[in-house]
């Protein structure tokens, strides 16, 4: 009897714990893994002999070159990013004030855009060639110069663009290492370089991983600039399954490729940390220990974080800024503008839409921790890791099966056409943009949310405020700095964000990326400098706020020191 009273129990405290914040909360993860359930729904279903055409031409180098970009990308963007934070943090030269915010520039800059820039300055025509043929005489065929546009070409500019990630979460890592830590292998006789190979890079491992982990996703994500370049990944596959062919069940099929290709690396990134652990035994944190280098480590140092700079973000920028004022985009003017006000609204309300969201999630799993709620939000923050063409895919299937059918019952009781309300509209956009982003906001305001102590929660319940009464008074205006920071950050990525973008936009109705992108196919960049340009100017926003928190987070800052 025991037994069954708790049994019968047991339906009841699950009904009490699904209120309304967690019914809201799961509401919202579902919706935003419709376009993963979608795409994944489409594995099995019948392609007519498509797919066995695609396996035996192109599937097999689809996978070649994505490995090879992923495997590329992922080791360059870790020395470089590992290697600049270990300079920046434990050395002393000079710039490297200027370096610690100077290094994360580059993330201003979009892959397709840095393509652009270096097509146009190192090709055949381009002024590098020009100068040097013009300077030693040489004609056609007497030098040998390297083809930007190829797949090493794309690996290397990727790298250059994405290496900041790395960056930013290894100084992280580097700064909140135990003095106790360092001074054990000081007096093992370790040098600076050893130290950093056997104590700091393992202590800072789960982070320069977690940096990778965000490259390895873009790059999956990559389109522009491999499209750019001629080479053929799943991304570009997607798109031309789906454009060039009018096979969206084949190209469905591609992207749930592509997604389990996404799934197996976050598996194999959880997996990796968890096969080895390291902790820090003391809580004695002060400032760390500098190493002054001596001329010849100072210049080495000054090279090794000045180039990817100059490389990643001021040449292109450079590039792009004379290109712009010498010939620019001949629809500069009203036409333009118009592009722009298209951008900026996406960007604008897909921003607002995920903070919103993002608040929502964040606070329902703060009211109730459970792991329903931990579960849903888990699974609204995956898109992320999802690539605009898979979104874009798992979107576009399921709106246009439900014009058609809105279409087909119209006509048939009321004989109209409404056309496409929902797949032909900038609604589907800003639904792909929300669903790819959300993440972006989400991890953004949690942080902030959970620096907010539970008890000014319960002394406002006292005073008699519901939950919402205490999210709107208490919360917000303590969170208005993140929350701020969190629409700046998915503002920018909208901006930036061009497969999804391409394949969803309605007709006649082109954004900043799309224009960028359209000219520089046609090999006309030096109209595509004017879109780039402006996409790089809003893309230096969120790149100031970062360098504003880390010059706060520097050891001995009045931010660390309370």
């Amino acid at each position: 009897m025991f037994a069954s009273s708790r049994l019968t129990s047991l339906p009841r405290r699950l009904a009490l714990r699904v209120n309304g914040w967690t019914a809201l909360t799961i509401g919202v993860a579902l919706i935003v893994a419709l376009p993963v359930v979608v795409v994944l729904a489409h594995i099995l279903m019948p392609t007519q002999g498509i797919w066995g055409h695609l396996a035996e031409t192109v599937l097999s180098r689809y996978l070649i070159n994505t490995l090879i970009l992923v495997v590329t990308v992922g080791l360059g963007t870790a020395v470089i990013g590992t290697g600049t934070a270990w300079l920046v943090a434990m050395c002393r030269f000079p710039g490297r004030r200027v370096f610690e915010w100077a290094l994360l520039l580059p993330l201003a800059v979009p892959t397709y855009v840095i393509a652009y820039a270096y097509t146009d300055f190192l090709q055949y025509s381009g002024p590098l060639q020009s100068g040097l043929r013009e300077l030693f005489g040489w004609g056609r065929g007497d030098y040998f110069f390297p083809n930007i546009r190829s797949l090493g070409g794309a690996a290397t500019l990727i790298t250059l663009v994405l290496y900041p990630y790395v960056y930013l979460l290894a100084r992280a890592a580097f700064l909140e290492q135990s003095v106790c830590m360092l001074d054990v292998g000081r007096t093992l006789g370790r040098g600076p370089w050893r130290m950093f190979s056997s104590v700091a890079v393992p202590l800072a491992r789960p982070a320069i991983v977690g940096g990778v982990s965000l490259v390895l996703m873009e790059t999956l994500n990559e389109f522009g600039a491999v499209q750019f370049f001629g080479v053929d990944t799943f991304t570009t596959g997607i798109y031309r399954t789906w454009f060039g062919m009018g096979e969206q069940v084949a190209a469905a099929q591609l992207a749930a490729c592509l997604l389990v290709f996404v799934i197996v690396l976050v598996l194999v990134e959880r997996w990796s940390r968890g096969r080895r652990k390291y902790f820090h035994t003391s809580s004695r944190y002060q400032q760390l220990p500098e190493y002054r280098l001596r001329r010849g480590q100072a210049v080495g140092a000054f090279l090794a974080c000045g180039l990817p700079v100059l490389v990643g973000f001021l040449l292109p920028s450079g590039l792009l800024a004379h290109l712009a004022i010498q010939k620019g985009d001949a629809l500069f003017g009203s036409r333009f503008l118009d592009f722009a006000w298209n951008s900026l609204t996406l960007a604008a309300i897909a921003s607002l839409i995920a903070v919103g969201l993002a608040v929502i999630l964040s606070y329902g799993v703060r009211l109730h921790p459970g792991p329903v709620t931990r579960g849903a939000t888990r699974i609204a923050a995956m898109g992320y890791a999802v690539p605009g063409s898979v979104v874009a895919v798992g979107i576009l299937i399921p709106f246009a099966w439900l014009d058609h059918t809105l279409n087909s019952f119209l006509r048939e009781h009321y004989g109209v056409i409404a056309g496409l309300i929902f797949s032909g509209s900038a609604f589907i956009l800003v639904y792909a943009y929300v669903v790819r982003f959300l993440a972006v906001s989400f991890n953004t305001v949690e942080a902030s949310l959970g620096k907010v102590t539970p008890t000014m929660d319960a002394a406002a319940r006292t005073l008699g405020q519901t939950a919402s009464g205490t999210l709107r008074r208490v919360h917000a205006p303590i969170m208005r700095g993140s929350l701020l920071a969190a629409g700046i950050l998915v503002f920018v990525d909208v901006m930036k964000e061009l497969p999804a973008t391409i394949i969803l936009r309605p007709f006649n109705f082109d954004t900043l990326a799309v224009r960028a992108h359209n000219l520089a196919s046609d090999e006309r960049l030096a109209e595509a400098s004017t879109s780039s340009l402006a996409i790089v100017a809003v893309g230096i926003i969120p790149v100031i706020l970062l360098s504003l928190a880390i010059r706060r987070s520097r050891p001995g800052s009045p931010s660390r020191s309370l």
